[in-house]
């Protein structure tokens, strides 16, 4: 098993009672958390997007990942909407194509997706066409990705235990508490 498998065994089994749900589904969650843990240490920006009904989440996150109580350097993130106010309007592949190009000529290749919600919804479509998103995906199995049911009455407490979870193993990787 590999170090950040045991690591997240151990992290899982040591925090809230209540995360034990992930016990089981850590070998879902290591590959992609690792995937985007490396590119962000290589100084790759996360672009996170939600579906709408995940919009409080996504603030959440980007509120909290450089939160001035973190002990740990600053991490480039955005939220899409921040950078183009009108990703909702984009449609079809010219305009995916098109919004593409603005992140190319802003990042380079140095970006990825953080895609959070439901599998069906338009404004995952720039995630899945790029392997090096993280995707956590409601009602809809995707390769490489984290599974989730948007009728789960505790999908909430889910989202905010998946977070915690890989924000810790974010910290941990930075201040190399385990070799990724």
């Amino acid at each position: 098993m590999s170090q950040l498998q045991e690591w997240t065994l151990d992290t899982i089994r040591n925090d809230d009672p209540m995360m034990s749900w992930l016990e089981e589904r850590r070998f879902d969650f290591v590959p992609p958390a690792q995937s985007s843990i490396e590119q962000m240490m290589q100084g790759a920006t996360v672009i996170l997007i939600t579906d709408k009904e995940r919009d409080w989440f996504g603030k959440y996150i980007v509120q909290s990942m450089n939160a001035p109580s973190q002990t740990r350097p600053l991490l480039p993130l955005v939220n899409i909407d921040s950078l183009y106010p009108h990703f909702n309007l984009t449609r079809g592949a010219e305009g995916l194509d098109m919004l593409e190009d603005m992140l190319s000529l802003s990042y380079g290749e140095n970006y990825f997706f953080w895609y959070i919600g439901k599998g069906d919804d338009s404004r995952a479509d720039i995630a899945k066409r790029s392997d090096k998103s993280m995707l956590w995906v409601l009602d809809e199995e995707v390769q490489n990705s984290f599974m989730l049911h948007s009728f789960d009455k505790l999908l909430d407490i889910k989202l905010l235990h998946l977070y915690r979870l890989f924000d810790k193993t974010l910290s941990s990787a930075l201040f190399g508490e385990f070799e990724l």
